[in-house]
């Protein structure tokens, strides 16, 4: 069995070109220093998901590899962040199955303790 993050963005009209360019940017820097070529990273659908007035969406199956996972995660929801902070008038929606992502002004997406420097110590 597998685990994913989803991300959509939604509002009633289309991104811009500069808005596509930072989105595009933002991808790009994120599949660029991605840390593992054998795991998923950022996927971005080209049709917003086939929601309604969805603008941007995509998904990662993250790894089965327990010392994977976290880094992952916290690569895949940091680049989930700064689009949302890149198309800051949509409304987002982001969960890893069936359990929504927190969203905090100052971290961005992520879980309570996600970005410990040892999230199994304690």
């Amino acid at each position: 069995m597998s685990v994913s993050l989803y991300y959509s963005a939604h509002r009633p009209y289309p991104l811009t070109e500069a808005e596509t360019a930072a989105v595009e940017r933002v991808a790009a820097g994120h599949l660029a220093a991605f840390p593992y070529e054998d795991e998923e990273s950022l996927h971005l659908y080209g049709d917003g998901g086939g929601e309604p007035d969805g603008i941007l969406a995509g998904s990662t199956k993250l790894p089965f590899d327990p010392d994977r996972v976290v880094p992952v995660m916290v690569h895949v929801l940091d680049a989930v962040t700064e689009l949302r902070r890149a198309l800051p008038d949509a409304r987002w929606h982001v969960h890893m199955d069936d359990l929504d992502v927190d969203w905090d002004e100052t971290e961005g997406y992520g879980f309570p303790g996600m970005r410990d420097a040892d999230p199994t110590a304690g």
